[in-house]
């Protein structure tokens, strides 16, 4: 994915000066800032919820500028948000499988011709049944309201695993998780990377456990790019340490 030159404003203030970023293919990069910077104003940008002011956004060779998030989505970058929210009284295995596109058996053309279907649904299947195991979700049954803030999290993933996505973009994963379960998120998002080629574009505030896993990272302050490369240049990176870290380096 490309950005170049995104400005969007709120009334008079400026959310986004220019940002111009390149997320490499295949990657996990991360986006840090201090709250404020614009990190969740791009995101939304780049994800169809807000359309920007300039600039244009291009998602593997396409001009995606503007489009609202469910074109965005079918192109294949899908985005989750800090706060899951799935259908809370439907199973683990049913929120995964209403993720899922074109289930041609809901077709009320389709339906009676289970030989023109089924073959799909197996295969939807499946690949639920996949991505249960890649998240350690080992509970198809259970209800999604009882599940812990970890579990939510890996299931909001697992939704847009169900996707055609090819580019995920995620809010805070591991927000509000105690150390041992937010690496265990990035552990499955490192796998998910490699398993599903996917790329993936993540902002989190945890970068003692984030930078172990993040492959680049770019870092924003005041709605422009301050800095950006491999996790030790960016957080050595004086910019970065007087606008972000308030003067020390962590």
């Amino acid at each position: 994915m490309k950005v170049t030159n995104i400005r969007k404003t709120f009334g008079g203030v400026t959310a986004l000066d220019g940002v111009n970023m390149e997320i490499d293919k295949g990657k996990m990069t991360m986006l840090i800032g201090p709250n404020g910077s614009g990190k969740t104003t791009l995101i939304n940008v780049v994800s169809g919820f807000y359309k920007p002011d300039e600039g244009q956004v291009l998602f593997e060779g396409r001009d995606i500028t503007g489009k609202a998030p469910n074109e965005v989505s079918r192109q294949g970058l899908i985005r989750t948000f800090q706060v899951p929210a799935p259908f809370i009284k439907l199973s683990v295995m049913e929120n995964l499988l209403l993720a899922s596109e074109g289930n041609p058996g809901e077709s009320f053309l389709r339906a009676p011709l289970r030989s023109r279907w089924i073959k799909k649904e197996s295969e939807i299947y499946n690949r639920a049944g996949r991505v249960l195991e890649l998240l350690n979700l080992r509970l198809p049954d259970q209800l999604a309201g009882e599940l812990s803030g970890g579990q939510l999290k890996l299931l909001e993933v697992g939704r847009a695993l169900m996707t055609n996505a090819r580019m995920v973009a995620l809010d805070e994963p591991a927000s509000g998780l105690n150390p041992t379960l937010a690496h265990k998120i990035f552990e499955h998002l490192d796998e998910i990377k490699r398993d599903f080629a996917l790329t993936l574009l993540i902002i989190e505030h945890r970068l003692d456990i984030a930078l172990q896993y993040v492959d680049y990272v770019y870092a924003m302050a005041n709605g422009s790019v301050i800095s950006h490369g491999k996790g030790e240049e960016v957080m050595n990176d004086p910019k970065v340490i007087e606008g972000y870290l308030g003067g020390t380096c962590t």
